[in-house]
Parts: structure tokens; sequence; C-alpha cells
């Protein structure tokens, strides 16, 4: 696994630096990553609507044809999520139960009822892990919520433990892998690191780092692929900080 230390080093270097790139250029690396994340964590779910698609939905405000209805509003409603949480962060707020249930309404809106919790017991496709019911779930997901602010993990495995965690306990009918990626990225933009988008492609990789977190409590799989990606992102700001300066 990674160095902790030394994306520490990356994470500082960044913040400290990143001012020296030209605003646009920010903000389009932004918008870009925008993209690619509602793309890929939509596309986990099984939506789709290609990545050009995701782009022409959410930046140009262009109609997609021969789509289904639910899958338009899961990416408009994504990117809504996700434009709430970076507000969040810019007020300086923390992640807590009123702001998981926004986001999940967001994430529902004109697809379900979002921001309750489920009444049923459900099942998680192609896993091992059996959340747990939901009488059950209503009480670990009160040691979640504590649990964000025990101090028990750095900077950066709280955003892997936050999302593992919360997709483990399974507290809504559906929803509940979009929005643990996106309290994911919250914990990490808290943290002053970058926000990951988790490849389509990986997802059985990821699939399996979730399950053995749930069935053994082993966070390293998972941990792993969370350093990895936060690498790759710091190191794509690190080069274009670099170029910035020739």
């Amino acid at each position: 696994m990674l160095d902790y230390n030394r994306l520490m080093e990356k994470r500082n270097f960044v913040r400290d630096n990143v001012s020296k790139l030209d605003n646009i250029i920010l903000d389009k690396y932004r918008e870009n990553f925008s993209v690619d994340f509602t793309h890929n964590s939509t596309a986990i779910e099984g939506n789709t609507l290609t990545l050009l698609e995701t782009k022409m939905l959410i930046e140009d405000n262009l109609s997609i044809g021969s789509k289904e209805l639910r899958e338009i509003y899961e990416v408009v409603n994504h990117n809504k999520a996700w434009n709430y949480v970076k507000g969040l962060i810019d007020d300086n707020k923390s992640l807590d139960e009123e702001v998981v249930k926004e986001i999940h309404s967001l994430l529902m809106d004109n697809i379900m009822v979002g921001g309750i919790y489920r009444t049923v017991e459900v099942m998680i496709t192609g896993a091992k892990h059996i959340p747990p019911k939901s009488t059950d779930a209503y009480y670990e997901l009160k040691d979640f919520y504590t649990s964000l602010n025990d101090g028990n993990y750095n900077d950066l495995d709280i955003a892997a433990y936050a999302h593992a965690e919360f997709v483990k306990i399974h507290p809504f009918v559906d929803g509940n892998g979009r929005t643990s990626r996106i309290i994911m990225n919250f914990q990490l933009l808290k943290n002053g690191f970058l926000p990951v988008s988790i490849k389509k492609e990986e997802r059985l990789r990821y699939y399996e780092a979730l399950d053995e977190y749930a069935i053994n409590g082993n966070l390293d799989s998972f941990k792993e692929i969370v350093y990895e990606l936060e690498d790759k992102e710091l190191d794509f700001y690190i080069k274009a900080i670099g170029d910035s300066a020739k």
C-alpha cells in the first residue's frame, strides 16, 4: 500500500500551490471530474449513459434520446447531489445524518422518496455480505455517525471507512452505493484531499474489497483502492502545477 505520509506531503503541496493554476483551467479540471465521477458512479449501478452523454446532459443541458427517464434522472440527480456537497465543503460543514439524508433525497429525486431509512430487509446483488435487519441498521447508523468524529482513523482512512461502513449497513432501499461514494468524497474534501472516481471497469475489485470489509472487518483492500486513486489525482495536479511554472 502507498505510504500515508507521502500522500500527506503531496496533499500539502497541492493545497499550498493550487492557486498557481489559472482559474479557467482549474474550473475545467473540476468540471471534468464532476462528469467523470457522475458517469462512473451511476454506471457502476447499471446506468447506460456514456461519458459523452453524461457530459452533454449535465454540462450542455442537452436531452438524450433513447434512454429511460430513470437513467436521465440518475445522472442529473447525482450531479445535483455532488454540487450540494461541494457547497457544504465551501461552508465548512461536517458530515452528519441530516447531510446524508439530503444527499440521498437529491439522488432519488423523481425516482422514489429519498432520505428515509428502510423498514424492510434487503440483499446486495452479487455480494456475500447480507446487510443487517432494518431494526439493527438503525442502531448501527447511530454508531456510524459517532465514529466519524471519534479520531480512530487518519485523514485519508476516514473516507474509506465512511464508504465501506455505510454501504455495509445499507440503510436505504436503493441508492446506497451512490450515496456512499459521495460521502467518501465529502470526507476527502473535508480533509484537504482531492475527490476520487472509482471506474466502472474496476467494479469487481471494488466490490471484493467492500465485501472483505463487510465480512471480515478488514479495510485494507479498500484503503488500497482509495490510496491509489488519491495518489493519481494528486500527481495530476502536481504535474499541472509544475507545467504552469514553465
